[in-house]
């Protein structure tokens, strides 16, 4: 008995970290614009940050139930460390670099997650935007070393892996930040899909329950927690290394507020909520800023509304019935055309 369970959950587990018919497009079309649009590379770089960021939030939010008000903390620690290490040539491959970033970041997430997880929900917001405002006023008195509230400025970044210059019109670090967001999620996505993140979803529905069935409970928000930090701080050093500047609105409470709200259109707990959010909400300030420079905010909140009266429920089920058919007819078609080429 004990091994035909075992056996049925090896085929779960690989059946969902298999990779569907939509994730292959979306990826395929994900690079396909580094060829198809290349004048819209400064914004996608953007955007992809962005996304990375919001996946990041969606670790904690969406698989294990943390909310926080206060994860632009890590972004802007990443941020400045890349940018730090870059400005006084302590690590001069970006890539290199970048990663170092992200070990600071998780440092950083590693030494807070046992004030975060003290309390609930209510306490662990209010620790979280707790430690994002020390860090904010942090890099804001020590300004000698960040700039202050001028910024981070003088950082000159090296060739990626020596060869692949920054330029200015975006090519290379579009490319540069793609390339990082895919490899992390990827390592996202098999992680979620492992015993780990089952266990996380299962301590999301209730910690008390798993507990009680052995499940470490704390351990693995401690362990997800950090790796979270360690995303965003990679999406802050992506930002501080494209940009070439650091400044102390990466770790505001707007930043993450933002990461939130992407998270609310985007949807949480399938990780593609933070990349498809960041895609909407980046295109959309972008088009609402040329049309209404002074009130795209208020589009933004009028489409966070509709949101909230349609039901998120609602949404998916549509998106989730067209992805079936679809995937129906392709398994349809495929049978079909075998015969066709072996004639």
């Amino acid at each position: 008995m004990s091994r035909t369970v075992e056996t049925a959950v090896t085929r779960f587990l690989a059946a969902r970290g298999r990779f569907g018919p939509f994730e292959i497009a979306f990826w395929v079309v994900a690079f396909a614009t580094i060829y198809l649009l290349p004048g819209r590379h400064l914004i996608l770089t953007e955007t992809a940050i962005w996304g990375l960021f919001a996946l990041s939030l969606d670790l904690i939010l969406g698989y294990a139930g943390i909310i926080s008000l206060g994860h632009a903390a890590f972004f802007g620690v990443g941020a400045y460390a890349a940018g730090l290490l870059a400005k006084h040539e302590i690590i001069v491959e970006p890539t290199i670099a970048l990663f170092a970033a992200g070990l600071i970041a998780a440092a950083l997430g590693f030494a807070t997650s046992f004030l975060v997880l003290r309390g609930s929900d209510l306490t662990r917001l209010m620790v979280t935007l707790g430690v994002a405002l020390v860090c904010f006023e942090l890099a804001n008195k020590f300004g000698e070393l960040t700039g202050g509230a001028d910024g981070l400025q003088g950082i000159t970044m090296a060739p990626v892996l020596g060869v692949y210059r920054f330029d200015m019109f975006g090519h290379t670090a579009y490319i540069y930040t793609l390339a990082w967001l895919f490899v992390l999620f990827v390592l996202a996505r098999r992680i979620v899909n492992s015993p780990f993140g089952l266990s996380l979803k299962a301590i999301k529905g209730n910690a008390l329950r798993s507990s009680a069935i052995g499940i470490a409970v704390n351990w693995r928000l401690v362990a997800v927690y950090t790796l979270a930090a360690g995303y965003a701080g990679i999406a802050g050093g992506l930002l501080a290394q494209t940009q070439a500047f650091a400044s102390l609105s990466m770790l505001s409470i707007e930043r993450s507020a933002d990461g939130l709200l992407i998270l609310i259109i985007g949807g949480t707990g399938y990780l593609y909520g933070g990349l498809i959010g960041a895609l909407i909400y980046r295109l959309v300030q972008d088009y609402l800023s040329d049309l209404t420079a002074r009130y795209w905010q208020f589009w933004i909140g009028l489409l966070l509304v509709a949101i909230v009266i349609v039901g998120r429920e609602r949404i998916g089920g549509w998106i989730y019935f067209v992805e079936k058919q679809a995937t129906r007819v392709l398994r349809r078609s495929l049978p079909a055309s075998v015969p066709d080429q072996g004639a």
